[in-house]
């Protein structure tokens, strides 16, 4: 069982012009989290005057960025002040009801490089479905009729993820070539082939208040096609497809 009496974890979270978003998050984890929360790094990525944080006690460092940075870019710059065991990425829309990031590190195994809640987005009776490596024909087949969700997650959301600090540490991050979108999906593969598991923990929930740009406008969509073609076309995709083949067809495979 992990250790919480040290404040394991430093949270790194991106406002892109969104503090009414924020706000709410960093007052839930000084509601629930103040004892497993180290400091909370917030990277301010676009200039916006409304930030005011001096009403929480919860540490939290503000990191100002002179140019506007991609997802991956913006969390390994907050990496670099990261002096805890684990790293936490979370998306500005995430809500708690509970100290979620403790109940995560309790059933952290020796090997697991990455945990996450499941997660529930309102409206929606049921949780955040697995899912699957997003290959050509997966997202095709995702929008038939009767497709079903896999039955065990290929990849975790950047959403909220914990993540150990030495695996992020050895797979050197984020890959910064993806500006935004699918820098989630390389990071797992890369996990994955250096070793370290992913961890989906069925008995902790957290709220994701969806703010899906790439639906409703051009900027965005084109961002997650670019993503899609330079994951599509890495080493590190095509190596974690076929252990990903190897696990569920073993027998296929020989």
């Amino acid at each position: 069982m992990q250790d919480l009496s040290s404040r394991p974890v430093t949270v790194s979270v991106v406002s892109h012009g969104q503090w009414p978003l924020v706000q709410p998050l960093l007052k839930q984890l000084q509601q629930w989290c103040a004892g497993t929360v180290s400091q909370v790094l917030l990277t301010v990525n676009k200039p916006e005057a409304a930030i005011d944080t001096g009403a929480l006690s919860l540490p939290i460092k503000l990191i100002h960025n002179v140019q506007p940075r991609g997802f991956g870019a913006n969390h390994n710059a907050a990496f670099k002040h990261c002096h805890t065991p684990w790293f936490l990425v979370l998306n500005p829309d995430i809500r708690m009801e509970r100290d979620s990031i403790a109940d995560l590190l309790h059933v952290a195994g020796p090997r697991t490089g990455l945990l996450a809640p499941r997660i529930q987005e309102p409206g929606k009776s049921a949780l955040e479905p697995y899912r699957e490596l997003p290959t050509p024909a997966e997202l095709l087949r995702r929008r038939l009729p009767g497709h079903r969700p896999p039955t065990q997650p290929a990849w975790i959301a950047g959403m909220f993820m914990l993540l150990r600090a030495e695996a992020f540490a050895a797979v050197k991050g984020f890959d910064e070539r993806f500006f935004m979108y699918c820098e989630d999906v390389d990071l797992c593969a890369r996990l994955r082939l250096a070793g370290w598991s992913l961890q989906l923990e069925e008995s902790v929930t957290a709220r994701h208040d969806a703010q899906r740009a790439s639906q409703a406008s051009l900027q965005p969509l084109l961002w997650h096609l670019a993503s899609l073609g330079r994951l599509w076309t890495s080493p590190a995709f095509s190596a974690y497809r076929r252990l990903l083949r190897e696990e569920r067809f073993p027998d296929a495979m020989r």
